[in-house]
């Protein structure tokens, strides 16, 4: 039964491979790996988190959903393809706790892309990737997580999965509270066929997405 999870490590590896990422966490959705990320990072007790006003529902739906709080701003990523989002704790009467930053890399997927985040992010990285049937790799749905941080792969390996490891459950000893985010072995299965073709990658044109900040629910969440 362990077998039936092998096409999906071997998507995971590959994808850290061509990328340049130590650990590489395979999801059913982009959302879901913001949503992972945002959970990870403990959001519910952050600062809000700036977010472009011009960019996917799902953004600021996963930062609400997990707990926080939003703030858009005037971001121009389009033509760079991601922007990274900082998730710093609130600590009171003390220096504010450790900061991870989420990045939305939905719009760019290159070939060593995770040493050109070096010059964006300045703390514990997760850069999240969208594997939609309009990005680079035209999988359906599926994303993915890239980080360099051993404790937040191995963490959101059993968070994507409803606690569970790769095996029999059976003969599995549950870790937590997780989601059933898991992506399906004929995805990543398909993501490895299309992955020996896709070339060096680089940034997606352009999306019309809508000014998110004229919809009054994403900020009256942060009541």
């Amino acid at each position: 039964m362990a077998d039936a999870y092998r096409v999906v490590r071997d998507f995971e590896k590959a994808v850290a491979e061509y990328t340049g990422a130590p650990y590489a966490v395979a999801v059913e959705s982009c959302s879901a790996a913001l949503f992972l990320c945002f959970i990870y990072s403990n959001v519910k007790h952050a600062h809000p988190v700036i977010v472009p006003s011009i960019t996917y529902p799902s953004v600021p739906c996963s930062i609400i959903n997990a707990g926080g709080q939003v703030e858009f701003a005037n971001i121009d990523w389009q033509y760079r393809g991601f922007y990274v989002m900082d998730v710093c704790e609130v600590i009171w009467d003390k220096n504010d706790g450790p900061t991870y930053e989420v990045v939305d890399s939905a719009k760019y997927f290159a070939r060593n892309m995770w040493i050109s985040f070096d010059g964006y992010c300045r703390d514990k990285k997760l850069i999240c990737l969208s594997f939609h049937g309009k990005k680079h790799l035209k999988i359906g749905r599926g994303g993915m997580i890239l980080t360099d941080n051993k404790n937040a792969y191995e963490t959101l390996r059993w968070m994507r999965f409803d606690g569970r490891h790769e095996a029999a459950l059976p003969t599995d000893k549950l870790a937590g509270i997780g989601w059933n985010m898991y992506m399906q072995p004929e995805q990543a299965a398909r993501g490895l066929e299309q992955l020996q073709w896709i070339g060096d990658g680089g940034v997606l044109p352009p999306d019309p997405y809508c000014d998110l900040s004229k919809y009054p629910f994403y900020t009256e969440a942060n009541r």
